[in-house]
């Protein structure tokens, strides 16, 4: 989790035009609108929705679609210092704002779908404990067809956060759209030219959209204004961070019906895992038998100190890596398929097994602890962006002179965001040295060292 405040300085809107955000794929309303039964927008706290999705729901409903609203938290530890306002007047104030910024967003007429607001109340910081609740809340109005708009996986906000996989797992079984838009992200996160925007889409808002917008950004004034000239009640979102929101446009990460990410893994693998123990045939098949011994036959060192395996399955390659190493971390997103990891390397006390999704949940790890990290038949179940963390993170955890195994299926990978070819190249957007080039017709193996120097 990333640390930061609102007091930060921040990025500044300009700098994330000029890294390249003004020019990533536009939604065209007709087409985002034209199959949807209904939207749902879920928020942590009040102006959440606003913020990130004001244009996206007066559209809606101006296309006679309804729309439900649903807030979590009252946002009561927005000001925790505050010298005039309870943790209850806070509350209390805020789910006014929310009552007046719904109203403004509003639209009159025979054809105009309905905006639905539901309060759940829950704790402000604390929805992680929270998740049966808001996921009961979030099916008790989905359906097929609709959308849903969600906070972003990795807005750094833990509310934030857990709010985009629970709204991810109920548009994978709904088969349902999931729009997801960053809040804290724009403040904290720093341009990268080279920052894959593949899966996020522009969402140009009309001029009556843009301006209801304001006006419902303008009702949460315990959040836009000071509470008070006291210390503990200043303004929480200023100008410069505002100025992210009132671009005449939404910014969205899209995934698609029909397409999965790393956020729908543990739902997708856990029953896969569920349905056949061995689903690819690691334990049976000669291709995976022969596959695993190129693999093991290439690596340059006969044993490695420390050895991060991602997407370790049921620990048929853990076992032998286990052999070739003094401390072996082996992750996988599947609690099912980590109960058979368990077995495979029984007796092993110097392997570790961890039930972790990356990227959000890549082990927290020492820079440069690491001698070799696998990455082996998982990269395309991630997205472009995900791949992108997690290169990044792999990177910062090896010491320089550490090595990176890619292995990957050729073929085409039905429901899931990238191939194997996508996978190695963007890898090779690290521009380390390649030890190991090993392609048949079926998979392609690649080995990749970091150079001496290299701090990430």
């Amino acid at each position: 989790m990333v640390s930061f405040t609102h007091q930060d300085q921040g990025t500044a809107a300009s700098c994330w035009q000029q890294a390249g955000l003004g020019r990533i794929a536009a939604l065209d309303p007709e087409d985002l609108f034209r199959e949807i039964s209904s939207v749902i927008v879920l928020a942590a706290h009040p102006d959440d929705e606003t913020l990130g999705a004001g244009g996206l729901i007066r559209m809606a409903l101006c296309r006679g679609i309804d729309v439900h609203v649903i807030v979590c938290s009252f946002g009561e530890a927005s000001h925790p210092h505050s010298a005039t306002h309870t943790a209850a007047q806070l509350a209390s104030l805020r789910k006014e704002e929310l009552a007046e910024a719904m109203g403004t967003l509003r639209v009159q007429g025979p054809q105009a779908g309905t905006l639905h607001l539901h309060c759940l109340g829950l704790g402000d910081g604390k929805l992680e404990t929270q998740q049966a609740r808001i996921r009961a809340a979030l099916e008790q109005h989905a359906a097929q067809g609709c959308l849903i708009a969600s906070t972003y996986r990795a807005d750094g906000h833990p509310d934030h956060e857990i709010l985009s996989l629970i709204a991810a797992d109920c548009a994978l079984a709904h088969n349902a759209c999931h729009l997801e838009f960053p809040i804290w992200f724009w403040h904290w996160a720093q341009p990268d030219s080279q920052r894959s925007f593949k899966h996020w889409y522009r969402l140009a808002l009309d001029e009556s959209s843009a301006q209801a917008k304001a006006r419902a950004l303008d009702a949460h004034r315990s959040q836009t204004r000071p509470l008070s000239a006291l210390p503990g009640d200043e303004v929480l979102l200023g100008e410069s961070f505002l100025q992210h929101f009132s671009q005449g446009a939404e910014i969205f990460r899209a995934t698609w019906p029909g397409h999965r990410d790393a956020a729908s893994a543990p739902a997708v693998f856990d029953e896969l895992y569920g349905e056949r123990e061995d689903p690819w045939e690691y334990r049976s098949s000669r291709y995976e038998r022969r596959k695993q011994q190129i693999l093991l036959a290439c690596l340059p060192q006969e044993r490695y100190a420390a050895v991060l395996e991602l997407g370790c399955s049921i620990g048929v390659q853990s076992a032998e890596l286990a052999r070739r190493s003094t401390r072996l971390l082996a992750v996988d997103a599947s609690a099912t398929a980590l109960a058979q990891a368990r077995r495979a390397v029984a007796g092993m006390d110097h392997v570790e097994l961890l039930q972790a999704t990356v990227p959000r949940q890549f082990p927290q790890l020492e820079p440069g602890s690491l001698q070799l990290v696998v990455l082996s038949e998982m990269g395309y179940f991630l997205a472009a962006d995900e791949l992108e963390q997690v290169l990044a993170a792999s990177a910062a955890a090896l010491q320089p002179g550490g090595e990176l195994v890619l292995c990957h299926w050729l073929h085409p990978i039905d429901g899931w965001p990238l191939d194997g070819e996508e996978v190695h190249r963007m890898a090779g957007q690290l521009r380390w040295e390649r030890l190991v080039e090993h392609r048949e017709a079926d998979f392609l193996l690649e080995i990749l060292r970091k150079p001496a120097g290299a701090h990430g």
